[in-house]
Formats: C-alpha cells, structure tokens, sequence
C-alpha cells in the first residue's frame, strides 16, 4: 500500500458565524422538493473584506459546483447600491444595457435585481438560468420569512463545447478547489484527487498569484498521485517539472522532500528515500518579529516572498481557518520523521523504526494541541505505522490497540470513506496473520458492506484485502455464502488504471450541459450533503446523551432519510443516460446476475490480487469459486510468451513466429482446471478478465491435447508448414466468448433496449496521410498527448500509414442501397466526426483506423485516441477519447478494426489505457467511451488487424453475411471458424485478435439487409 498523506492548508474550525436575524434564519432552504433545491447561506465575507454591505448570503443549489447568486442588504439608496455592486464585480461580468449582462468571456446570462425598502436597498445577482432561485431567496430575505416557490433550472448551452456547468467550474474559487482536492485525497479518493490537482494546474497564473498558491503545489501533488498508481516514469517527469522551477518558500521545499522521498518507497528505495528526508532545510520560525515597537518580517517569510508564495505565506498567518507556515511545516517535518521511521522498519530495523515513528506523531498532535482537523488522515497513518512497527517487535496487544486507535481516529471525520475502509481492512490482515480468521471476515465483511452501499471501491486496497480473497476462496467448498461474498468483494476490487479513467470521463460528464449532465452534478452534491451530514452525526454520536443531542441527531435522521431518497431519485433518472452507466459505481449480488444470464450462458470471470489468481464460473443456478494454479508473475510471464509469438515488432517490422501451443494448453489448465471440461461446452461464454489476461483473447487458449503432438511435429520440420493450426482444439471453436468490463456494465448492456436507429451502417477509415512528412502546427494539441509538450507529441509516422477502407467498403456493399455511409479520406477528421448530427441515426458504426492506447513516451501521460485527417484550424488529427466520449451515439455495435485498440499497452501505458503497472489494455479508455457515447458493444482488437490473405476484411466481411437476428457472437465464431479452418489464416493472429465487449448475445442484424448473403468477404477456405 503506498504510503500518502498530502497536507491541506485549511484545517482549524472555521470562525463562529455572526448572529443574523432573529425573524430569518441564517441558513435556510428554498425550492420545493419538485424543484432543484438550493440554501441561502448567511456570510459576512464582504462586509469584512470590503465594507460595503450590511449584510449578505450566498445562494447554493445542489446541481451547481458554486454559488449561483448574491442576496445583500445594504443601507442605500438603489442607485447607490447599484453602484457597489457594479464595482465590486468589476472585470468578472459584462453588461451591454442596464441588467443585460453576461459573464465575462461567456454566453452566459447574469441577472441584478433591487428593491428598497425605506432607507434600506435589497439587491440579487447571479446567473439567469437560476432566475427562480435569486427571486424566492431575495423576498425571503425582504420580507424576513420564508416564501415557498419552485425552482425550475433551465438547461443553457453555449455552443463551441462549453456549457453551463463549464463555466462555473472554470470560475470555481481556485482555494475552496484545492481543498476540494485535498479533501478528496485524505477520503482515500485517489484517481478524483489527480484530477482535481490537473485541473487546477491548468488555471492561469494570474488566478494562482492572486489566491496565493504556489502552482508547483498542484503539480507536485499529481506527481505523487502518478507514483501512488504506479506510474513512475510519468511522475519523475512531473517531479522535474517541480524542481525546474526554483523556490526558497520553506514549505514548499518541505512537500517536495516529503514527496520525493514517498515517491522513493513506492519503488522500495529505501536509501534513497532515507537521503531526501535526511536532507536539511533550513527551520521555519514565527512570521513576524516584535523588537520593541517594531515589527519586521522574518527572513524565512521574507524568501517565501521571494519565491512568489507571499499572499498564501503572510495571510495564512492571522487567518483563523488556515495553518500558518510555521504550523504547516511543522507537521510537514513531523511526517519526515515519521517516513523515516517506516523506512527502518522496512530496513528491518523495528526499534529504530518506533523511536522515529513516535516522535513524528508527537510532533504532529503537538500543533495546536491535536486540534488540526485536517491531519486526522495523517495521524491515522502513522498510527497504522506504527502498530505494524510493534508488530515488528512481537508486541501484538500493542499492535491491536494502535490499529484500533487508527481507525477510531477516522471513524468521526471520515465515516464510509475509503480511508476508514483501508484502515480497517489493515487491521483485518493483521488478525488474519494471527489466526483470528472469523473476526477478520467480519471485519471484512463490513468493510465491503459500507463501500458496497456507498458506492464506493477498494481501489488502492489490493494488499490488505488480499487475505480477504483468499480465505473466501478457501472456504468456498464447505460455506455457500463465501462464493456470493467473494462476487461482490470482487466487483468493488477497481483497478487503479480504471478508477483513473472513470474519474476523467466524470470530470466530461459533469462538464457538460445536458439533462445528464445536469443530474450527475446534482447526484454528485448530494453524495457531499449525505456525506457532511453522517460526519456530524458521527460527531454527535461521540457526546454524551442529552435532550439537545438526541434533538440534533433525530432532525440529521430525518435529513439523511430525505437526502437519500432525492438520491435515488437522482440516479434512477441517471440510469437511462449511457455516460453515466459507465463512470457509476456499484455492485450486483449473484441472484441479480443469475437473472440475466440464459440457459446456454456463464459468466467467467477472474480477479487478479497481489501474486494470487482467482476464478469464477457462473451459470443460471450456480456458482463455482477457486483459486488458480499459477501466480500473477506467472500469468504475466505466459501471457507475454503467447503474446510473443503472434505479432511483436522487430527491427521496426512486424513479425509472427509459430504460435506457442504448449504454452497455451498449459495455462488453460492452470487457470481454469476445475472448470476445464465445462467451458468448452457453454455456448456463450462471457469473460471478465483481469490481470495479464486483459491482454489475451481468451479464445486462443487450447482446451485438449488434441492435435498437439501433429502441430509439434510439423514446427520442428523445417520442410512442414508450422503455420497450420487447423486441428487444435481451441476454446474459440467450441464457444462463442465476449468480453465484459464488469458485471454490472454487461447486465446494463442486456438490459439496454435495442437501438431504433433509422440506418443501418456508418463507416469512417482511411486517413489521409500528412503532407511534407510535418505534422499542422496548429494540431500539436491532440499530437502531444494532450499538450503536455513537445517532447510528447505523436511522430508523424502515425499519420502516413493509414489502413485500407477495404473492409468498410466490404461492410457496406452488404447493406441495401440508403442504409450505408462511409467518411474516408480527407473528408475522414476529428473535426468532421464532432461536428455531425446524425450520428445517432446508425445503428452500426465502424471505424478502420489506427488506435493510439499508449503514450508516445514512458513519462508522458496516455490519451486513447483514434487518428483522423487533418481537417481545419482546430483540428488535431486525433478523435480522442474524451470526445468521443461527448458523441451522441444509438448505435447497437462499434466496431474499431484498428492497431491494438483493446490488447497490448506497453510499459509507456499509463491511467486511461487502462494500466495496472507495466501494461494494460483500452478496454478503460476508448471501449468505454464508446459504451459512454451510446454503444451497446463494441468489437475491438487485441493486436494490429492483419491485411495478409485479406484476413480482416473476409472477418469483417463474414461478420455482415450473418442471416438477420443471428447474435454478434455466433456472427462473429462464424466468421472466426472459416478463418480457423482455412489452412493459410488459421494461426490465432489471423482470427483470433477481435473481441467483442458488452453483450454479444445481442443481435448483429436486424434492419432490411436484402443483399446481406451476397457478402463479398465469402472466400472459400483451403
């Protein structure tokens, strides 16, 4: 478990707020419950900061990331009031004609409204959209009650891809945005917590300056999330963009030794982390200096200033809501001493180890007396440390009790969050080492619980739910719950590369303008509300019993049961939008999967934790659970051998050898062994793949010896043709596999209704190539990778070798005249491709391009993406898979038959491709943008598609002869088959690459396809 605790800079209770008025509360709800509820929130910022209002509020709705409007109270008259309004939003709003005001640099509506009362002006501002909003909390205010109405938010859009909610999140208060960061990452939010830090990376310089942050802040802290998620190489590339950037500001010099040095044990360099914490900085003493009647700043304040971190170095210091520098550093050093102390533990030193480790807590809880509330994660921490130190030392009752406090430490700040679950499954492992397996299980089983009902993963958790697993595993045979306790365990077991991608596609999705867009956003908010009012109540429930209290909690009851059941609503109308399904969390028990499976189907799946591999078969009425005879080293090690020989690159070519039969007949054994005799007799075999077998058509695998000792004989015989597979008994030829990326994306895609697209094919391929061998130097955005910089931007090469349309034109001729169209060529461009309407008029969408799932180097950050042509000024020759992501698709299949779109990723690979540290697949970045898009399944490939023998386009070719209301699969196995018995194509590389991803149970055909058995891809095999 990699060891990370980032510092927030707001962590003592905020200032007590000023008393309001008696006849209005100064937090009060507006909006019925029909409506988009929202709160006027009493504050007395401008007053202090400005001295310009009485009094003022701020208007919260929950589908907004900030306040939509300004209530004030100001003694004056309207014109005067009107006045300090306009001066105070000076720069921010654009106003053409009195009250007809945007944004500034937007489309978007802002609205000033101002009644007088006597001597006394009541003014409201914000956006237009929020109209009802800003009328009801106005009177409210005005009339000193409460006024009933109805908030109906209007959907606005912009054009030019920014809408509403983009607006506001470009605009969000750049503080209250990096504590939304931090507060993300101390809930053990990882992959939500990298996003929030690079989006706040990108701001400009100007807003960092004036909200007094260092912006190497933001990027220091994505470079110890990259190295958290085992992306090493990408965050020494952010590390050095860090320390490119000089600074003498002493607590930024102590988060970067900090980092370094965590970043080190991530990789088990404990020297090397033991020098950077060893390093000597110089002490950060108080901010100002008395002598006398003067009062001077310290030397150390003076280079913060220097350094550019002036506003944040001197303000923190008299503001009561944040840590000043002294504090902060403080307890910057006390997690330097204790990251020492880990180090000698893992050195084998447990004594030193504990020496470190209690002086790093001392001084930590030695700030403000303990009542840093933001060090609460930190000190968990080091109390999970430490007991495994003490376990070091065969002091166990020790051990137990500092794992308690551990978790005890969380259990009021931070209930149901990941934190609390890893905490606690920390100490499972630990009573699992003792042999106190039935308390660990419960413990387990609870941790599970709480994440399964919040919705929640045990992303990062693998180590210490691994004893978990396996002693589920061990106990399938005898206990019948074990096998349903292992499936939903399972389902909340996310890869570190797919959490990553989801919390990017969010990030889309709650940027949007949409209806979709609108209710994640709002579903987002009341997860927050649920989440501060089960903190409170934790809270609560550490007091002792009083009349007050018992008020408090049953009025939090009360709101919680309200805040759930908007919930559920929220994600019920959620559930019909395909981006949403596929960010969403959650898990399905077996009965719920058992469901939807038919009687000629199972759902295989496997689960890769630590070293062990572990399998599942489940069919209509029962479930087999068993831990595999090979470790995950092992499978790597297969996986890579088979890989081997079928495409791998050599001297700049491509090149097939002979294929490994031994070496797959061997690992179908050890992977599948009590279900080895089953599998080939399941018609429709759904895989879930996890480990090295994300890489690996599971088709492939060889399940008997038949016709081994033949194929053996000819590829020793140099006068044989060792390309001849014919008679292998492949798991492909007896069963039709698909590909899920969880159980519950493939139960939504067999629930999904089938596309009403109006046409029945779209082809899109063949890119132009670049001219002059130089890439458009206004498409460097998508060539770099995402415009990191030059050193990650795409050779040209990827432009100049497109694939043929051969196989869209092979597709189309099938179809009747009116239900097919192709885009190739120059017309072929991102650009082309955003900017069409009617793409949801197809129920078929077929892309023949190059796929790009890796990175064009190992410390550059992946973006899956498609190439394209270049089309005008802003294009950039790639369809990422963002955008791709925003299409409006109904289709009921995508077909990319492009250069390993679902298969191999390097060890450049990193998070959207899907990675898990040294390779991964695109199934988590292109497949499920596809799926987000509108795509029910989608065929992928797991290598470059082949052009010999036409075996791609007689694939393809097949795929559309199938008869109308054949399944995708049984399309598919057809096609597949002829290719397998056709002496020339019947090496795996020729037919074995496709997969398909979702329900290939679903029909391929079911529109008028009058011609679709003249199909020219029917070759006879040899």
């Amino acid at each position: 478990m990699p060891i990370l605790a980032a510092l927030a800079a707001s962590a003592a209770p905020p200032a007590a707020a000023q008393p309001g008025d008696p006849t209005l509360r100064d937090s009060f709800s507006i909006g019925d419950q029909g409506g988009a509820l929202c709160e006027v929130q009493a504050t007395i910022r401008d007053s202090v900061i400005k001295g310009m209002f009485d009094r003022a509020w701020v208007i919260v709705c929950r589908d907004a990331s900030q306040p939509v409007g300004y209530v004030r109270m100001l003694r004056a008259s309207a014109a005067v009031a009107r006045a300090r309004i306009e001066a105070g939003r000076a720069g921010a709003v654009t106003c053409v004609d009195g009250d007809t005001c945007t944004v500034k640099n937007s489309n978007i509506g802002w609205t000033t409204r101002i009644e007088t009362d006597g001597n006394t002006a009541f003014a409201v501002e914000g956006f237009t959209a929020y109209g009802d909003a800003l009328n009801i909390a106005l009177e409210s205010i005005r009339q000193k009650k409460l006024v009933p109405g109805q908030i109906k938010v209007a959907t606005t859009s912009v054009g030019g891809g920014d809408g509403f909610a983009r607006t506001l999140a470009g605009t969000i208060d750049i503080d209250k945005a990096l504590a939304e960061g931090y507060r993300r990452n101390h809930s053990g939010d990882y992959a939500e917590a990298a996003e929030f830090f690079e989006a706040l990376s990108q701001r400009t310089a100007d807003e960092q300056g004036a909200a007094g942050i260092d912006p190497t802040e933001f990027t220091l802290n994505r470079a110890l999330q990259r190295s958290n998620l085992g992306e090493f190489a990408e965050a020494d590339r952010l590390f050095g963009e860090v320390e490119a950037i000089p600074t003498s500001d002493p607590v930024q010099l102590r988060l970067r030794r900090n980092f370094r040095a965590i970043h080190a044990l991530n990789q088990r360099d404990y020297d090397g982390a033991a020098a950077l914490l060893e390093t000597p900085i110089p002490p950060l003493t108080n901010a100002v200096a008395v002598n006398g009647t003067a009062v001077t700043l310290t030397p150390e304040i003076v280079a913060g200033v220097n350094s550019g971190a002036n506003a944040r170095a001197v303000r923190q210091a008299s503001d009561r809501e944040r840590l000043s520098p002294l504090e902060r550093a403080q307890i910057i050093d006390a997690q330097a001493v204790h990251l020492l102390g880990t180090v000698e533990r893992l050195r084998g030193n447990p004594q030193a180890a504990k020496a470190a480790q209690l002086k790093g807590l001392a001084d930590a809880v030695a700030v403000r007396e303990g009542r840093v509330t933001s060090i609460v994660r930190l000190r968990s921490q080091m109390l999970g440390e430490l007991a495994l130190t003490e376990e070091a030392l065969g002091d166990n009752a020790a051990a137990d009790a500092r794992f308690q406090e551990s978790i005890a430490a969380l259990a009021i700040e931070y209930p149901e969050t990941n934190a609390l679950a890893s905490a606690r499954a920390r100490y499972a492992a630990f009573l699992t080492r003792h042999g106190e397996d039935d308390k660990a299980l419960a413990i387990y089983h609870d941790v599970v619980g709480a994440l399964a009902s919040s919705q929640r993963s045990t992303t990062g958790m693998a180590n210490m739910m691994a004893p978990y697993y396996r002693l589920l595993a061990s106990r399938a045979a005898s206990d019948a719950k074990a096998a349903g306790d292992f499936f939903i365990a399972s389902q909340l077991q996310v890869r570190p590369g797919v959490a990553d991608t989801q919390a990017v596609l969010a990030r889309e999705l709650s940027a949007g303008s949409d209806d979709g867009a609108r209710l994640f956003r709002q579903a987002t908010t009341l997860d927050r509300d649920i989440e501060r009012a089960r903190i409170e109540d934790a809270r609560l429930a550490q007091m002792p019993e009083t009349p007050e209290v018992n008020s408090l909690r049953a009025d939090l009851k009360t709101q919680l049961t309200n805040l759930s059941f908007q919930q559920s609503e929220t994600l019920a109308k959620l559930s019909d939008y395909p981006q949403y399904r596929v960010v969403a969390s959650g898990k399905l028990d077996l009965a719920e999967l058992q469901q939807v499976l038919r009687p000629d189907e199972a759902y295989l799946k496997m689960l890769v934790v630590g070293d062990s591999v572990y399998g599942m078969l489940i069919g209509q009425t029962d479930a087999q659970l068993w831990r595999s005879d090979i470790s995950a080293q092992g499978l790597e090690n297969a996986v890579d051998t088979i890989r081997s020989t079928i495409s791998i690159v050599e001297n700049g070519k491509r090149v097939t050898y002979p294929f490994d039969a031994a070496t797959a007949r061997k690992l179908y054994t050890q992977l599948f062994a009590p279900v080895a005799d089953r599998l080939p007799a399941v018609t429709h075999l759904i895989f879930e793949p996890d480990g090295a077998m994300l890489r690996l058509p599971i088709n492939l695998l060889i399940t008997s010896d038949s016709g081994l000792a033949d194929y053996e004989q000819r590829v020793g015989d140099p006068n044989a043709d060792a390309f001849d597979m014919r008679n292998i008994a492949w798991l492909g030829r007896a069963t039709r596999p698909s590909t899920a990326v969880s159980v519950l994306g493939f139960r939504n895609a067999r629930q999904a209704p089938p596309s009403n697209a109006a046409r029945e094919y779209f082809g899109l391929g063949e890119n132009l190539p670049v001219r002059g061998g130089v890439l458009p130097s206004l498409g460097t955005r998508g060539a770099t990778g995402g415009g990191v910089d030059g050193s990650c931007q795409w050779d040209v090469s990827q432009w100049s070798r497109p694939i043929s349309a051969a196989e869209l034109v092979t597709a189309s001729s099938t179809m009747d005249r009116g239900a097919a169209t192709l885009l190739t060529g120059g017309a072929f461009t991102d650009t082309a491709v955003k900017n069409r309407s009617d793409l949801s008029d197809y129920r078929i969408i077929h892309f023949a391009t190059h796929g790009l799932v890796t990175a064009p180097r190992p410390s550059c950050p992946a973006r899956p993406a498609l190439v394209t042509s270049f089309g005008d000024k802003d294009s950039d020759g790639l369809l990422t898979f963002q955008e791709i992501f925003d299409l409006k698709l109904n289709a009921d299949l995508v077909i990319l038959s492009a250069c390993d779109t679902a298969g191999a990723a390097t060890v450049a690979a990193t998070r959207e491709a899907g990675v898990a540290s040294g390779g991964g697949n695109a199934l988590d970045g292109l497949v499920r943008s596809f799926i987000g898009a509108g795509g029910r399944s989608v065929i992928a490939s797991h290598w470059p598609a082949p052009d010999d023998f036409d075996a791609t386009q007689r694939l393809i070719g097949g795929l559309f002869a199938a008869p109308q209301g054949e399944s995708i699969a049984d399309a598919l196995w057809t096609s597949e088959k002829q290719l397998m018995d056709d002496k020339r194509t019947s090496h795996p590389y020729y037919w074995a690459g496709f997969a398909i991803i979702g329900d290939g149970g679903q029909p391929l055909l079911h529109g008028t396809t009058a011609t679709a058995q003249k199909g020219a891809a029917g070759q006879s095999a040899l």
